[in-house]
């Protein structure tokens, strides 16, 4: 009789959850891209250098699509006119770091290795970044790239993640040499993943434009020089002309927008859902 009871307690409860709203918790509205669309992509592209003025602004220009440079000032002042014409155009302008610390394990770097650095020395760092950018082209970057896809300072047991820094100084800070896209509903706007387009083939970049669009995702992607020379640091020019007129057909379902203007309308869509945390607490 008792097991008999429970049973039909079980039961009740089962239909007053299935089939009452007002006793099951209340949804959430589940995300989409404006207008229909059915992933994003972000391009973006590192360090100022003088092929992104020279090739790829203007191939950008032409098919009105905006990307996110991450400047070092250093790289900036020598084109210093050339770069108030990319803020003109549109395109989005992000913090890079003052000096581009990586692990000293790599050649190129000399004193300013992470494993020597400090969370003051880093915040020191990007407010003085973010302070001559601003100085010199009118606009304060509200994203940062990590040079060289690295988050920490210090070594042994002094390593420390700048990630949490990074979260409160800027909207997004972007990671580098990723393997998959953001989800939007979930992805941590302090670490923003990233892939690689350099030396990417056309197939390719439409592979990883079709994977993103089946799974509604934001893909960004992130680059060096831009032009028709092979190296492992170029974005082919055929490649990002190819992504430009296949991002720009509507039947594709692609949202090509500067990193910013995505993470600002994620962020606002998740202020509706009470499971996804804001960017900002």
């Amino acid at each position: 009789m008792k097991d008999k009871k429970l049973i039909t307690c079980f039961l009740a409860l089962f239909l007053v959850l299935v089939c009452c709203p007002a006793a099951a918790p209340a949804s959430a509205e589940e995300f989409s891209w404006p207008q229909g669309k059915r992933a994003a992509v972000s391009l973006t592209f590192d360090d100022a250098r003088e092929s992104q003025l020279d090739v790829g602004l203007p191939l950008l220009n032409r098919y009105g699509v905006k990307a996110t440079f991450y400047v070092l000032p250093n790289m900036v002042k020598p084109r210093l006119s050339d770069w108030k014409k990319a803020v003109n155009a549109g395109h989005e302008i992000g913090n890079h770091s003052l000096n581009h610390p990586c692990t000293g394990n790599y050649p190129f770097i000399k004193e300013n290795a992470l494993e020597y650095y400090t969370l003051e020395r880093m915040t020191d760092e990007l407010d003085t970044a973010n302070l001559a950018i601003e100085r010199m082209l009118g606009v304060r970057p509200t994203s940062f790239a990590y040079p060289c896809g690295q988050t920490f300072v210090g070594r042994g047991q002094n390593v420390q993640s700048y990630v949490p820094l990074i979260a409160k100084s800027f909207l997004t800070g972007r990671t580098f040499g990723d393997t998959v896209a953001n989800k939007p509903d979930f992805c941590d706007f302090a670490q923003i993943t990233s892939i690689n387009i350099d030396g990417l083939s056309v197939n390719k970049i439409r592979a990883l434009v079709d994977e993103a669009a089946e799974k509604g995702s934001w893909l960004v992607l992130g680059g060096h020089e831009i032009g028709t020379s092979s190296g492992p640091q170029v974005t082919q020019t055929e490649t990002l002309a190819a992504f430009c007129e296949y991002a720009n057909d509507p039947q594709n379902g692609i949202w090509v927008a500067t990193v910013t203007e995505i993470a600002t309308y994620i962020d606002s869509h998740r202020k509706l859902k009470s499971n996804i945390p804001s960017v900002k607490p």
